[in-house]
């Protein structure tokens, strides 16, 4: 099976995510792309709202996708918040099977990536998708940086740039603005019923 590992913090998941990820599952050919939230500790400050918040908003956003799923193993106790750490691990949990790494521009450009020889390693493909505001000159700079021999397993993804992110959504509720239709419905919901990002209810 090719699986699709997308990961990152997903604070929350927004509608950009899930182009993103619907995309790489066709153009990639995809039989299943896994959402991998994370616990940031390195670089990042921590999420806003809880693992068990951020993972229920997932499943919400991906129930009408049968090619999605979610994958917790990042949130274990013990999980490092690599990369080059957690793929290890899902290799031994899917043996046999396909990875395809799949990340923002952003999160490319402006995270401290480590041990990327042992993360190119275990990848069939590593997938980057554009982000507005990040150029493709900033892109091929950081793809540089990766070792030469695994360079041919680094794809971008040819789609257009968007500008929506997990901090814009962040910023907006925060100024008591609605993030309805930038987020899943079903997300928007979650977010006004459980009252989270220090907002009050609306309609």
């Amino acid at each position: 099976m090719k699986i699709g590992l997308f990961g990152g913090t997903f604070d929350p998941i927004h509608n950009a995510h899930l182009f993103i990820a619907e995309s790489a599952r066709c153009l990639e050919a995809l039989d299943k792309v896994l959402f991998v939230p994370t616990n940031p500790v390195h670089h990042r400050a921590a999420a806003t709202a809880s693992a068990e918040d951020r993972c229920a908003m997932i499943v919400l956003a991906i129930a009408s996708n049968p090619g999605f799923g979610l994958e917790r193993i990042d949130l274990d106790e013990g999980a490092t918040g690599y990369t080059a750490d957690l793929l290890p691990r899902l290799r031994a949990k899917y043996p046999g099977d396909e990875f395809s790494f799949i990340i923002g521009a952003d999160s490319l450009t402006s995270g401290s990536w480590v041990r990327m020889e042992e993360v190119l390693s275990n990848l069939e493909r590593f997938v980057i998708a554009p982000r507005a505001g990040v150029p493709e000159g900033a892109i091929a700079r950081a793809a540089s940086a990766f070792p030469s021999n695994l360079r041919d397993r680094i794809k971008t993804l040819h789609l257009p740039e968007i500008p929506e992110s997990s901090t814009l959504v962040r910023k907006l509720l925060s100024e008591g603005k609605s993030v309805r239709y930038l987020v899943p419905e079903p997300v928007w919901r979650y977010i006004e019923e459980h009252q989270l990002y220090d907002v009050a209810a609306r309609v």
